[in-house]
């Protein structure tokens, strides 16, 4: 028996489903989950290589399990989500690319400029993330901007705190 076409409605949605949501849940996890170990590492040792190694081990190791919790949450038959493969691939990218993007200026030898760029960078992946959030899911813009940014900003603001502990 023959499955009917989708229509162009149908077939937007089911892309959203299966590529942009988990590709999003990627990078919000990505970016958010390794802005405190990366700024309190930075914070700590006052060395932006370690701050550097810090950052990639937290966006490799975050990419990974959340590959592996998509992957592994449904099969995609009951959800209409799509298969476990895809969705684990693209959400463990999108979460290390997440985590890589602010943790690159790390590579710069001066914590100053380092920091400076990491900082400039967090606040492009946010508003990336609310962009996203507001086009492919429809969230009102000044909202997910809000939600996003106050959820960063807590996160970035646990790491610079934390990373001001062990400094005597």
């Amino acid at each position: 028996m023959e499955q009917p076409k989708q229509t162009q409605s149908e077939a937007a949605a089911q892309y959203v489903l299966q590529k942009v949501q988990p590709a999003l849940l990627g990078l919000m996890d990505g970016s958010v989950s390794t802005l405190a170990p990366l700024f309190a590492a930075a914070g700590l040792t006052h060395q932006t290589h370690k701050a550097f190694f810090v950052g990639l081990a937290a966006s490799l190791g975050a990419g990974i399990s959340m590959g592996l919790a998509e992957a592994l949450s449904d099969d995609g038959l009951v959800t209409g989500r799509g298969t476990p493969l895809s969705r684990g691939l693209i959400t463990g990218f999108a979460t290390a690319l997440g985590g890589m993007l602010h943790t690159l200026p790390f590579l710069i030898d001066n914590l100053q400029a380092a920091l400076h760029m990491a900082y400039a960078v967090v606040v492009v992946e946010l508003f990336a993330i609310a962009y996203i959030r507001f086009k492919f899911m429809k969230s009102a813009l000044w909202s997910t901007i809000f939600q996003v940014i106050v959820g960063g900003g807590i996160v970035f603001l646990l790491g610079i705190w934390l990373g001001t502990l062990g400094v005597s």
